[in-house]
Order: C-alpha cells, then sequence, then structure tokens
C-alpha cells in the first residue's frame, strides 16, 4: 500500500491508498523538532490502530512545507519502512508545468491540490487551501499552474487579534447563527467565518474574471468545511485533495 503524507505548519495529514483508493487517513501535529524514530513510533502507532502495521506500507509519498521534517521523514523510510520515499518538488514528475516566475518558490503542497482538483474537474480551476496561511491557487484551462494569492489563515489571523486586543479571548470557531454579535464570543465568530467568507469570494472571483470565467472552484484544509458552506464560490470541498494529488504524482513517478 502506498502511505502519503502532506507536511503542513501546523498539522500533518496522512493518507493510505490501497489500488488508488484511500482506506485510512489520519491528522496529528506538526511537531518540526521530531526525529526520524520518533516519527516512526507515531505512524506504527496509527497503523497498528487499523490493526496494519508497516509491513502494509511498500511505498511512501510525500508534500511537506516544513523542510527539517523532509529529512527526518526520509530516514524514518529508508530506516523502518524500507522503502525510497517520494517527495513531491523540484526534479519530480507532476505533470502540471508551473508558469511562475520562479517554480522553486511554489510550495509542493499547493502542486498536490492543482493536480488533484485538476485531474478531478479539469481547467480552469481554483483551489482554496485553509491552512496556516490561505491560499488561493489558479491552474488554466491547459492544466498549467499560474501562481498564488496568499492571505493569513483563519486561526493566525485571530491568533494574532487576540494576542494584541487585551479584552479579547480566543473563541471555539463555529457558526454564530447571525453577523450581528451580541457577545464579545459571538462578534468574534461573526467576524472570523463571515469576514474569511467574503475574502475568499472576493480573491476567488477576481482570479475567475483573470482566468476568463467559468472556473470551477475547489476547497480543501482543516477549516474547509466551516469556512466554505458561507461562501458563494466554492463549489467543492475535498478534505484530502492535497493527500490524492501525491497520490498521483507518486504514480506518475513510479
Amino acid at each position: 500500500m502506498l502511505l502519503t503524507a502532506d507536511v503542513g505548519n501546523s498539522q500533518t495529514v496522512l493518507g493510505l491508498f490501497r489500488d488508488g483508493e484511500m482506506v485510512r487517513d489520519w491528522r496529528i501535529a506538526t511537531e518540526s523538532h521530531r526525529s526520524a524514530d520518533e516519527l516512526a513510533v507515531v505512524v506504527e502507532g496509527l497503523l497498528r490502530l487499523e490493526d496494519l502495521s508497516r509491513g502494509h506500507v511498500n511505498r511512501f509519498a510525500m508534500a511537506s512545507v516544513v523542510p527539517a521534517l523532509i529529512w527526518e521523514y526520509r530516514k524514518m523510510c529508508e530506516r523502518y519502512l524500507e522503502v525510497e520515499p517520494l517527495v513531491v518538488g523540484p526534479g519530480v514528475k507532476t505533470g502540471m508545468p508551473v508558469k511562475t516566475s520562479n517554480p522553486d518558490e511554489v510550495g509542493s503542497d499547493l502542486i498536490a491540490d492543482a493536480v488533484a482538483a485538476f485531474d478531478a474537474h479539469g481547467g480552469p480551476v481554483i483551489v482554496v487551501d485553509f491552512g496556516t496561511a490561505t491560499t488561493v491557487g489558479a491552474v488554466s484551462q491547459l492544466g498549467e499552474y499560474l501562481g498564488t494569492a496568499i492571505a493569513p489563515g483563519v486561526l493566525t489571523a485571530l491568533d494574532a487579534l487576540v494576542s494584541r486586543a487585551a479584552r479579547l479571548r480566543s473563541v471555539e470557531l463555529r457558526d454564530p447563527g447571525t453577523v450581528i454579535g451580541k457577545s464579545t464570543v459571538q462578534s468574534l465568530q461573526a467576524g472570523v467565518i463571515y469576514g474569511f467568507a467574503g475574502q475568499v469570494d472576493g480573491l476567488v472571483r477576481r482570479m475567475d474574471a483573470e482566468l476568463g470565467g467559468g472556473a470551477v472552484t475547489v476547497a480543501t484544509g482543516g477549516l474547509a468545511g466551516l469556512i466554505s458552506r458561507h461562501t458563494e464560490t466554492i463549489q467543492h470541498h475535498d478534505p484530502y485533495l492535497t493527500l490524492r494529488g501525491v497520490r498521483i504524482i507518486a504514480e506518475r513517478n513510479r
């Protein structure tokens, strides 16, 4: 089976694929100081929860925005899984030309998102990824990655606001049911959830216009389910879009 990893700044999502279909998935906190040995303990523990073992894994592929962990995952794969890992990045065949001024700067997770979205919906397609940063990526009708808009992530912005405002505190992110908050908690929830939904709509509409119109919009990331339902432009929500893209890229480099 193929084990895939999407290593983000805040969370890491792991997915296990059999014959192209995801059969298991896990979400863990990203800790940049973890060693290969610690990663092996985590991975084997997750597999055991599903009555599986590391022997079931014969391939590994990952996208990572945390450089320090790439080397540790490599060592973990070679030492404990006894496989050569595929790391999405420069030199790896993705099947998607990157038409930016410096392609090496584009995050591997964004490319994986774009590959999966184009594979599922064709082009033009816009991908919104709600992570530590909120990214909006554009893919042309021909399947070319054209570029990205990057904004602060939902939790990143909320944490910054709370840390700089003495009378505000962190709140549970859920739909308050009204944009006119009747309490500090409701007001923060309304501002964050509806505010980010409006921000995404604005970015997507402008990006769609630059693409010539008619783009399909797909959302992914930890808070995509909460925010996307309040938008007017997001048409599809796929929480495993990045992992699906990593799998497709792994198959293209097999």
